[in-house]
């Protein structure tokens, strides 16, 4: 068995952070060369960074007597790091005074058992048919001098290199599921596991945070420059081209408020310096014009009024502009290379308590991530630790867009790509289980990707049983219960824009983009990108969603490149879906133009004849394909403000003449909110996708 005799603790020296290598299995320059080693070791370097030290061991030779293939030596290239603790109290004063005799004795006793285990570890061959079962061979190590604990995880890390695929996601697996890692072990594996092994610990459930590093620290910005002007700075820095109208005109007019409230700033500043100085002694009776009055007291009041928009809110602007920018390819370069990735992470800190600028922020880093080549460049950023956090929150919505993005950067296990308003709803992580066929739901107008799909308002279950109604809560039932009883499922939610902007303001191109004609196009192509077509589908659409869900099947009908999607259509489910058109687009301008804001009034009177074509259509083409339909009806009226109640779709417009149809007691906003699990909404929606997707899934 190989010995290390002795050790030499030469000199530590200090070395910045940086040098640490953090890109595969520890990639340091070679220092073993011939092939005759010494036995001798030598401490090389100490890292200060966040609160820990870092002792790094190089194996410099073995002993003379072992003959080993030096070329299996020269590809480890091996490298480990110890790491002490410190509190920041004592941060200091433990740098000044020098590493103790004491903590020097154990950390050579540390370096020397880990010099045994790697020298060990280079003698074994690591060949793939080895390391096939779930357990680490004891046999194979039973030799081996040292924690279990430790020689798992070294060898698992190497695993994680491996060049068979499965090997690979087999040790990043297992790298997770081990919840008895020690601190110091977690910590190194995020100095030593390389990007492709981080993105898919990201993407193991409940995988323990401690596995990624914390984003780096960001400089200190120059006195009187805000996060607000990097991002306007940024914002103006982006090119007009390649982007719609409506997104020119946004940008432009974020950029407006945030000039404005710069002034407004720099106004407030001026001013709170001369009412400052009209308190003081120097000034005690002026009047400054205006309406300023220092006299006995202060201005603050005043010149604190003057900043009309927050800065948050101006933020916000410029973070909506910059989401439709970074869907253009040649925009999502300039953002990253003009220091955006560090200045949106600056802005995701600032703004904890906000979490609409966190999903935006989000949003653009799940854009940027559909370029590979960003890739490297999202995670030096600190990406990762920020994006693994968020998709193991209970949210619904935080946790949709961490795993749009983790999606779109897991290029080892993911072949499809998500691009903005395309939402995975399960799974949102690795998984056991092979998806056999994909589920999309579709909102109607003013609806939304996650709301429209959540279970029935806490306000309305008034049984008696509200507490255990507010536990069992669920904020998207498609993610909760469907992902629980169809696990094989791949289950997707679609987002279009009713309004491209929060603001109150309109664009003057909107209405071109608010047609059916429109948005099935936009939406085909995302969906294609998305690898919808490449297995069976069902599709569930709320309200004027189903009329999209029609055109977008007849355009894929018509269009050879979306051939698979509409030969892979198995079945559709519509919830009060306007077919035949609907009263209330006959009601009054302000009602009609409430519910169905961005489709033409036309089309939505009963008997239109853009309707009837496309029903027309859709059940000639349904027919011969023999699509399978479920249709659900409301039976009570809507409020839709004060006094006004309307039935807005009846039974007569939502039968479209296939399939069944079932009329359900409830309005038209709750007819695709179950009340509960076991209600008879969602056992019957339930049971048409398990039937129509039987011979695919089983039961």
């Amino acid at each position: 068995m190989l010995q290390v005799e002795r050790m030499s603790a030469t000199a530590l020296r200090l070395i910045p952070c940086r040098r640490l290598s953090r890109a595969g299995l520890p990639g340091v320059t070679k220092v073993i060369r011939g092939r005759d080693f010494r036995k001798v070791a030598k401490v090389t370097g100490a890292v200060v960074f966040g609160g820990c030290l870092f002792i790094t061991y190089e194996v410099l030779a073995l002993d003379k007597a072992v003959t080993i293939d030096t070329s299996v030596i020269r590809q480890e290239k091996y490298k480990s790091y110890i790491y002490l603790q410190a509190s920041p109290s004592d941060e200091k004063e433990n740098l000044a005074a020098g590493i103790t005799q004491k903590t020097r004795r154990e950390l050579h006793k540390a370096a020397r058992r880990f010099l045994e285990l790697s020298s060990r570890l280079l003698l074994r061959s690591l060949d793939a048919a080895h390391w096939k079962t779930q357990s680490l061979p004891q046999e194979r190590l039973s030799n081996v001098d040292a924690d279990p604990h430790e020689v798992a995880l070294w060898i698992l890390l190497k695993r994680t290199q491996s060049d068979n695929r499965a090997l690979r996601l087999q040790a990043v697996q297992e790298l997770a599921d081990n919840c008895h890692w020690h601190d110091y072990q977690y910590q190194t594996a995020a100095q030593v596991i390389d990007q492709r092994t981080a993105v898919g610990l990201a993407r193991t459930p409940r995988a323990d945070l401690r596995f990624f590093l914390p984003p780096p620290a960001l400089p200190d910005l120059d006195d009187g420059f805000s996060a607000e002007d990097g991002l306007r700075q940024l914002l103006a820095s982006l090119p007009q081209s390649e982007v719609d109208k409506c997104v020119q005109y946004f940008t432009s007019l974020a950029l407006r408020e945030s000039t404005r409230a710069l002034a407004a700033q720099r106004v407030k500043r001026a001013l709170s310096i001369v009412a400052q100085s009209c308190s003081s002694s120097s000034f005690p009776n002026v009047v400054l014009k205006g309406g300023l009055w220092c006299f006995g007291g202060n201005g603050l009041p005043y010149a604190q009024s003057l900043t009309s928009v927050p800065s948050e809110k101006v933020e916000s602007f410029c973070l909506q502009a910059l989401v439709q920018h970074s869907k253009v390819r040649s925009h999502c370069d300039h953002i990253v290379s003009n220091g955006g990735l560090q200045l949106l992470q600056r802005v995701y800190q600032l703004r904890r308590d906000s979490k609409n600028i966190q999903r935006n922020i989000v949003r653009i880093i799940g854009n940027l991530a559909l370029n590979e080549q960003d890739h490297q460049a999202i995670v030096q950023s600190g990406w990762l630790s920020v994006l693994a956090e968020m998709v193991q929150s209970p949210h619904v919505m935080e946790a949709s867009h961490a795993a749009r993005a983790l999606a779109n950067l897991d290029r080892e296990t993911v072949k499809e790509k998500y691009q903005d308003g395309i939402y995975i709803l399960h799974p949102q992580t690795r998984g056991n289980h092979p998806i056999k066929a994909d589920v999309l739901f579709i909102h109607g107008i003013l609806g939304a990707a996650f709301k429209t799909w959540r279970q029935r308002d806490r306000s309305v279950l008034q049984d008696g049983n509200d507490k255990d109604c507010e536990e069992d809560y669920t904020e998207c039932w498609p993610k909760t219960w469907l992902a629980a009883d169809c696990p094989n499922l791949r289950v997707l939610s679609v987002e279009y824009d009713s309004h491209l902007s929060d603001w109150m303001a309109k664009c003057p191109a909107e209405n071109q983009r608010k047609s059916l004609a429109y948005r099935s196009r936009e939406l085909l192509k995302k969906l294609k990108m998305a690898g919808v077509g490449d297995r069976p589908v069902v599709w569930v659409a709320h309200s004027m969603g189903g009329l999209l869900v029609k055109k977008m099947l007849i355009d894929a009908s018509e269009d050879p490149d979306m051939k698979d999607l509409f030969k892979n259509t198995r079945g559709i489910l519509f919830y009060s879906v306007p077919h035949h058109g609907t009263f209330m687009a006959e009601y009054s301008v302000n009602v009609r133009y409430l519910l169905f804001p961005s489709i033409e009034v036309r089309e939505l009177c009963r008997d239109s004849p853009a309707l009837r074509d496309l029903d027309e259509n859709f059940l000639t083409m349904a027919r011969e394909k023999e699509i399978k339909v479920l249709s659900f009806a409301e039976t009570l009226p809507t409020n839709i403000g004060p006094m006004v109640k309307i039935l807005v779709v009846p039974a007569q417009s939502a039968n479209i003449g296939i399939g069944d149809l079932i009329e359900v007691d409830v309005d038209h906003l709750s007819i695709c909110k179950p009340e509960r699990k076991d209600s008879f909404l969602y056992k019957r929606s339930l049971r048409f996708i398990q039937e129509t997707l039987h011979s695919t899934i089983g039961r």
